[in-house]
């Protein structure tokens, strides 16, 4: 899909669930890592991440148009576009819309695994962290006691 046939797409469905004209742009935008897509406030355009169309199909496509179009045309209006907003709830129910996108596969992050545990040596608290702590600065929150690494467990 091309920047032209989006725009066409975004245009036809405007027209189709809302009734109205899109008057601005929809472009791809490679930058955008962790939405399907946002709508400017500024410039009243709207940006689609290309790896859900990649990944996902036009389907997913056309539902992050048509979640974006209920910011777009409730903006304009001058009605509540925000996801907090009845206004908003209502016209994204009524169009069909999703209120998010489903992950992609590849942006799975990979779990960070506890790799020490701490100890306080007064009340007992156990600590889990990702990261190395150095016991003679910091001591327990719950009762200022000495803590003591309790394990260190290796993943490699």
């Amino acid at each position: 899909m091309n920047q032209n046939q989006l725009q066409t797409l975004c245009e036809q469905l405007s027209i189709e669930l809302f009734g109205k004209q899109f008057h601005h742009t929809v472009r791809f935008n490679n930058r955008l890592r962790t939405t399907g897509g946002r709508y400017l406030l500024k410039s009243h355009d709207i940006e689609i991440n290309p790896k859900y169309y990649n990944e996902q199909g036009i389907e997913a496509v056309r539902d992050i148009l048509k979640h974006e179009l209920c910011h777009y045309h409730l903006h304009i209006e001058g009605k509540g576009y925000q996801h907090k907003d009845q206004d908003f709830k209502i016209l994204l129910k009524k169009v069909g819309g999703p209120g998010f996108c489903k992950p992609l596969s590849t942006s799975k992050r990979r779990k960070q695994l506890i790799k020490y545990i701490y100890e306080c040596n007064t009340c007992k608290l156990i600590y889990k962290r990702k990261r190395r702590m150095d016991t003679a600065r910091y001591v327990c929150g719950r009762c200022r006691g000495k803590l003591s690494l309790k394990e260190n467990v290796n993943h490699s």
